[in-house]
């Protein structure tokens, strides 16, 4: 026996049909995409040295476009040369531009700074709401892993968000008291977004975002080293640590 459904039975099965679709998401490889149209490379530029340019970590760029997010452990080297002069370097057309950059504000505590450069602003990335941030919840991170070493040309890891932990982690012995540590542990206590992704010490500074929306929800901070500093290439943890985005935008405020 054949079954025929009226026309207005067809009309109210068609209309739950679009109330129960599931809701559009962006495509991951797109939003990487308009990720790296934002990542610079942050270093020093000397003409008398060899090479000229020496890595120093990744940042993105924010607030009005003329603007650059990184750590502050990034930028805290000595004094410059003469010669010698902070830049940041982004690849295109098959070649690497440098431009110059400097110093606007620094947060110790959090470990984060924002840099200015001046002439045409590139795209800022959004900044989004890091106190949404769930654990399990899809983000990647964009920039340079391995510095100068395998090129100027920002590399995406994706992973998920592990945990929402306190920064000041007990230590077994006082040795591991750095400044660093010491400095976190004064400024009281605040929350970082432990991920789940391989990371190496060149991602210091590099975004972390939603896979989904491309929203900067942290700003990669630390990896978890096991052993000594060369076990962070040739055995990454896949541990990694990113400041929530929200102290960025506090950095950012007029």
């Amino acid at each position: 026996m054949g079954f025929r459904f009226s026309r207005s039975l067809m009309s109210g099965v068609m209309a739950l049909a679009c109330v129960v679709a599931p809701p559009a998401r962006a495509d991951f490889p797109d939003t990487v995409a308009s990720v790296k149209r934002s990542i610079v490379a942050i270093g020093t530029l000397s003409p008398t040295r060899n090479p000229r340019f020496r890595f120093l970590g990744t940042g993105f760029v924010a607030g009005n476009g003329n603007q650059v997010v990184t750590n502050a452990h990034v930028v805290g080297m000595p004094d410059l040369g003469d010669d010698e002069k902070l830049v940041m370097a982004l690849s295109g057309a098959g070649r690497v531009t440098a431009r110059p950059i400097t110093k606007e504000s620094i947060d110790l505590d959090h470990d984060l700074a924002v840099l200015r450069f001046d002439g045409p602003p590139m795209p800022a990335l959004r900044l989004g709401d890091s106190s949404t941030v769930r654990d399990g919840q899809d983000v990647a991170v964009t920039g340079f892993p391995l510095g100068g070493s395998i090129g100027i040309v920002p590399v995406t890891h994706k992973g998920i968000v592990s945990a929402i932990t306190p920064i000041g982690q007990p230590v077994s012995t006082a040795k591991q008291l750095d400044g660093a540590a010491v400095r976190r542990l004064a400024a009281g206590g605040y929350s970082v977004i432990q991920l789940d992704l391989i990371s190496y010490p060149g991602n210091s500074g590099s975004p972390m975002f939603d896979a989904t929306s491309g929203e900067v929800l942290g700003v990669l901070s630390m990896v978890f080293i096991k052993g000594g500093k060369e076990s962070a290439v040739t055995s990454p943890s896949g541990i990694s640590y990113a400041i929530p985005a929200a102290f960025v935008k506090t950095l950012l405020a007029p």
